[in-house]
């Protein structure tokens, strides 16, 4: 798949992945504002019954009032009493003569007129007596009015609203709503705050506060205000949306796997382009040597040849040399995918660490020299002996001086530098140094993958499979110890080993 194809289809995967992600936090939002909407609807509409309540509290109140007043004047306490049913407790007569119908009252017609004339003045007494009624109430009545108006406002809050009864309408009101949640409450005056409270009334914002005036009626300086708050709202609001939860978790799992698949496919892909720069880079460091022994096994075909030792002599070390080097070459594929599988064996035993690398450096300089350059050691750790397999604690370090040719730069001659010192008791740490290429910070965060080789620009002589490194640091983390790696561009490069040493 190409890299292009793996672009279009995450860009696509990431607009439809975060569209439905955005229309879920929508639906969200719009979903938690409605269920706000109804809340606060539901408890303005609450506490506006309150206050009504209260209002008729406080009419009943004064109307008491008077027609207690009123009974102790008159005397009259059936009079006052029944003031306010005399609509149903009219006389029996009346009732009946204005329920019958003409034909009946003329049927019913005394033949006496003296009856019929005390029938009238009879009727016309009791309008008198329930005129007198009306007046009376209706007089009753403004005056109630009046004493509300000009006096209630006089009375303590805590007589007109006091703290039990709000609290019974409160919960009374809201749960008729269906709002079964617990709440806090103050009374606050509009000169002198807060008149009373409960206990856990403790707003955290002003938004939290519903607020309802009690007796709108009163002067403005002697208003109060209801203030109602409800611990457990967030809960209540988001109650509604707690289905969505789980949907959302899903999308951003699902946003996740998305994610780590696109990462696999990158690497896949940046694997497959390093498979084939192997493959490519195999093949021709296969070839080199295999065409020198092909040439050299030509040449001894030919009688000239083979009549000269001289010759003869020298097509057998070519022959030897690339033998070697192509087995040395097969070796290392080898032993990377056997300690990739964790198959191979290692002989771990004490070995001299400055002893070995002198070994090594010996074998190494006249390679170093060839090209101009010079290869310098400065063993001075005291305590050098380490527990390693012999062969492959060589192999790190011939590797570590190979690469520092490869990379070296065409306009100096090359310096190299071993350095082994105990930093402390325990450890004792290899130093190798080159005045080479080296590399940017972002190649040596990579330099110890399996296949990777850092970019040389128009060089075309620097030839391999990028697994030295990769070798190098497999064996160090199994010998116990560890690598890092400093370098600046076009001024060198410096591997630094660490290594427990035997006795520990």
């Amino acid at each position: 798949m190409k890299r292009s194809t793996i672009w279009i289809l995450t860009v696509v995967m990431a607009i439809a992945l975060l569209g439905l992600l955005a229309m879920q936090i929508f639906y969200m939002e719009k979903m938690v504002k409605m269920r706000n909407s109804q809340f606060s609807e539901i408890v303005m509409r609450s506490l506006y019954s309150v206050s009504t309540m209260l209002e008729q509290n406080e009419t009943k109140y004064y109307l008491d009032q008077d027609l207690e007043e009123a009974q102790a004047y008159s005397g009259n306490s059936n009079l006052a009493t029944n003031s306010f049913d005399f609509n149903e407790r009219r006389p029996s007569n009346i009732d009946t003569m204005t329920s019958r119908q003409p034909e009946e009252i003329k049927l019913q017609r005394p033949a006496n007129l003296n009856t019929l004339k005390d029938l009238n003045d009879s009727y016309q007494q009791k309008q008198e007596i329930l005129k007198g009624q009306y007046l009376y109430q209706k007089s009753l009545l403004n005056e109630v009015i009046l004493t509300i108006l000009n006096q209630s406002s006089d009375r303590p809050i805590q007589e007109r609203a006091d703290s039990a009864t709000v609290s019974g309408y409160l919960r009374s009101e809201l749960d008729y709503n269906g709002l079964k949640l617990p709440f806090e409450f103050a009374v606050v005056s509009r000169g002198t705050g807060i008149v009373y409270k409960t206990h856990g009334y403790s707003p955290q914002s002003q938004r939290d506060v519903y607020s309802q005036i009690l007796f709108p009626n009163d002067p403005k300086n002697k208003q109060h205000t209801l203030n109602v708050t409800f611990p457990n709202k967030s809960d209540y609001i988001f109650s509604s949306v707690k289905f969505l939860v789980p949907s959302l978790a899903f999308t951003f799992l699902l946003l996740g796997v998305f994610l780590y698949t696109i990462s696999v496919a990158f690497k896949q892909k940046r694997l497959s382009e390093i498979k084939n720069d192997f493959i490519n880079n195999m093949t021709h460091e296969f070839k080199t040597p295999i065409s020198s022994i092909s040439i050299a096994a030509q040449m001894l075909n030919d009688d000239s040849v083979r009549k000269s030792p001289a010759m003869l002599k020298h097509v057998a070390t070519v022959i030897n040399d690339e033998t070697k080097r192509l087995r040395f070459q097969v070796e290392k594929v080898l032993q990377l995918s056997l300690f990739d599988r964790k198959n191979a064996t290692m002989r771990l035993e004490e070995e001299d660490a400055n002893a070995s690398i002198h070994s090594v450096i010996n074998t190494f300089k006249l390679k170093v020299e060839k090209y101009g350059g010079q290869l310098n050691a400065n063993l001075d750790a005291e305590d050098p002996i380490v527990n390693v397999d012999r062969m492959h604690f060589t192999n790190v370090i011939f590797n570590l001086l190979d690469n520092a040719i490869k990379y070296r730069r065409d306009d100096v001659p090359p310096m190299l530098e071993v350095s082994t010192i105990n930093p402390d008791e325990n450890h004792i740490q290899i130093s190798v140094s080159d005045n080479g290429i080296g590399m940017k910070r972002e190649d040596l965060k990579r330099i110890f993958e399996k296949f990777y080789r850092v970019s040389t620009g128009n060089r075309h002589d620097v030839k391999g499979f990028g697994l030295g490194l990769a070798y190098v640091h497999k064996m160090i983390t199994l010998f116990g110890g560890t690598i890092r790696a400093e370098s600046e561009l076009n001024k060198g490069s410096k591997f630094i080993i660490t290594l427990p040493l035997y006795n520990n």
